[in-house]
């Protein structure tokens, strides 16, 4: 009787689905083409995204548990942090992901935004200004109370390795999105994070359609690039106080150059970051490449005399001699809003500067050639 008593509880358990503190199911898998830090398991109810940390191999920088905000919360839910989506309110850190979600049509889910003077959006300083927006301060010690009385669904902000923390952000129960796909390994794998913030915020769809124009366009413009063959050898950026941060082999810049057919001297270079190097260094290894791209920032567009005024011995390069000198100027562009996911844009600037011959249908969008 014992054993009979047993079969029929079991029997009537898995009839009910009689599991505690389980995941329904074995979920269906969120595939991404290039990006290697997330994962995304969707469940009956909720989805499951997995951030892993790109610091610490192994180990995972944050989980979160998505459950739609129109639904019951499940009462057996994974470890995670939970969100409730699609985001209504959320408070951005960075001016690259308030443009991305103007691009994804969320821009009225923006409720307040920190580090605003880095923020060279015109509708975002605008909106601001009128109040629509809030401005929480600075991004390392943001106004807490101003965050609280906006009651966000989340804030989106940047993980950096040994940080320490988010200090107060972290008591006031509002959900922390770390944004960390500029530690991705490949130009298109941090654009693909664009899907991630789809999910979060209701337009999985219209995420997915504009990565895959990102996808198409990258690598149509690639093609062009290897049909053309050698393209011209390049210098990147310029000294910065004592130092010249050159961007490293592995890193995405490093990477466009290469898919844009450029010579480029720390091609080999296996960094995904920059390397700080004296000027003396750079000089050695690029004095002879054809062109020079840089950035700066100005409210007026530079010149050859000023960049020479900025230092002296800019003049025993090959590319200032020459008068290829490329400029962007990140405050008159949107460079840091747009290129982080918008690749192909930047790199079909790239192409049209090494490959002067191709003739391609967009002109340039982020550098431009310095006058005389």
């Amino acid at each position: 009787m014992k054993h009979l008593l047993g079969l029929l509880t079991a029997l009537l358990l898995l009839s009910c689905g009689g599991q505690t503190g389980r995941q329904q199911g074995s979920g269906d898998s969120l595939a991404f083409k290039y990006a290697t830090l997330p994962s995304v398991v969707e469940y009956d109810g909720y989805t499951v995204v997995t951030l892993a940390n790109p610091w610490k191999e192994g180990k995972a920088l944050h989980t979160y548990v998505l459950v739609p905000r129109d639904a019951q919360l499940p009462v057996h839910l994974p470890k995670g942090t939970v969100i409730r989506t699609p985001l209504q309110r959320a408070v951005v850190f960075t001016t690259v992901h308030s443009a991305l979600l103007m691009t994804l049509g969320c821009q009225d889910r923006i409720a307040g935004v920190a580090d605003l003077k880095y923020i060279k959006i015109p509708w975002i300083q605008q909106q601001v200004a009128q109040g629509r927006i809030a401005d929480c301060g600075d991004g390392m010690s943001p106004v807490i109370e101003k965050i609280i009385d906006l009651h966000p669904d989340a804030i989106l902000l940047s993980p950096f390795e040994n940080s320490g923390g988010y200090g107060k952000l972290e008591d006031i129960d509002i959900p922390l999105v770390e944004c960390a796909e500029y530690m991705e390994v490949s130009p298109l794998a941090r654009a693909e994070w664009m899907r991630f913030y789809g999910l979060l915020f209701g337009c999985q769809a219209k995420a997915d359609s504009l990565f895959a124009i990102v996808d198409g366009n990258y690598h149509a413009l690639k093609r062009q690039a290897q049909k053309a063959g050698k393209g011209r050898s390049v210098v990147v950026d310029k000294q910065v106080g004592s130092v010249w941060y050159v961007p490293g082999g592995r890193s995405t810049i490093g990477q466009m150059i290469k898919d844009a057919g450029g010579q480029y001297p720390w091609a080999d270079d296996e960094h995904s970051g920059s390397l700080s190097l004296p000027f003396e260094t750079v000089l050695e290894k690029a004095c002879d490449a054809e062109v020079w791209l840089f950035r700066y920032d100005s409210e007026q567009p530079m010149t050859r005399e000023q960049l020479l005024a900025e230092k002296e011995g800019y003049s025993q390069f090959r590319a200032f001699q020459t008068g290829e000198l490329y400029g962007c100027n990140v405050t008159t562009s949107l460079f840091y809003e747009e290129s982080p996911f918008r690749p192909d844009w930047l790199l079909n600037d790239f192409i049209h500067i090494i490959h002067p011959d191709i003739s391609l249908s967009e002109p340039l969008r982020y550098y431009q050639k310095l006058k005389p």
